[in-house]
């Protein structure tokens, strides 16, 4: 029964990702700076989901949660490498709709493809530290060559958790690490969308409101669903640690929200829908 579900899930996600990817890709009426983040953060839903769930449906099936630590080692740094670049893509992305939305005709002066490409390189390099930088605490503080996962992957937290004794530069580092990306990235987010939301307010017309809105929805569902259920994962972790409270919100921010994302891209994206037609158009002949 789970085996099923979580299978059919992946590769609805897989499937969906992909088909983004190669709508965007296919179509030069989408090679904006807008739709060029989305396909990228369309490959980094792939991969993030890829870190997890085949690894779950073989424990499934073998019915055992254990892993090497090299293993788990391996999947938490690729997992925090993916994790980490589609938090930093959602703030860039929500920098891009206020710069489309506040001030747009200075929109492609502004978001150029330089800055644009600059932008995905500064969240791959971060991602990178960021891992490295759990990978190197995990190994001073824990030695083990078999673990039990507790819920379906090696979470970062877990895996810190593991050491008998816990020193503070440990906890600093952690929670310097947690505020940095549930913090300031959200508040950064967040503002973004307040400038948005004033600008919108001053429109005079429900239909220039509504147009200026949906270009912004759908990111704004996706980052609510993302940083609301993360944070919950790691408020979780630090107040209790029982595997079934994070085991959900994991769950949601893990395999829900990289399943939704397609669906919520292209079911509100006029232009997405258009470009997806045309491509089983062409895809037909």
């Amino acid at each position: 029964m789970l085996f099923g579900l979580f299978l059919s899930m992946y590769l609805t996600t897989v499937l969906g990702n992909l088909l983004i990817i190669l709508a965007v890709t296919s179509d030069p009426h989408l090679h904006t700076p807008m739709y060029f983040f989305l396909s990228i953060l369309s490959c980094v839903d792939s991969g993030f989901t890829s870190t997890t769930v085949p690894k779950m449906l073989v424990d499934i099936q073998s019915h055992s949660r254990t892993i090497s630590y090299v293993g788990c080692l391996t999947q938490m740094s690729v997992f925090l490498i993916f994790g980490s670049m589609e938090v930093l893509l959602l703030t860039f992305m929500a920098y891009d709709r206020f710069v489309a939305i506040c001030h747009p005709l200075n929109y492609l002066l502004i978001m150029n493809p330089h800055l644009c490409v600059s932008l995905v390189l500064i969240s791959f390099v971060t991602s990178i530290l960021e891992s490295e930088l759990h990978v190197l605490m995990a190994l001073q503080i824990t030695t083990f060559r078999v673990v039990e996962i507790r819920t379906f992957f090696c979470d970062p937290s877990q895996v810190l958790d593991l050491a008998c004794v816990h020193s503070f530069t440990d906890n600093i580092i952690k929670y310097f690490i947690g505020t940095l990306f549930g913090f300031f990235l959200t508040l950064g987010t967040l503002f973004s969308y307040y400038k948005i939301t004033t600008s919108l307010l001053r429109i005079p017309t429900s239909g220039g409101k509504y147009k200026a809105f949906s270009s912004c929805g759908s990111h704004l569902s996706v980052v609510c669903l993302f940083f609301g259920t993360g944070i919950g994962v790691y408020i979780g972790s630090a107040v209790s640690h029982s595997p079934r409270n994070i085991a959900v919100p994991s769950a949601m921010y893990t395999v829900v929200t990289p399943l939704l994302n397609p669906f919520i891209y292209s079911l509100r994206n006029r232009d997405i829908k258009r470009a997806l037609r045309r491509l089983y158009k062409a895809a037909s002949w």
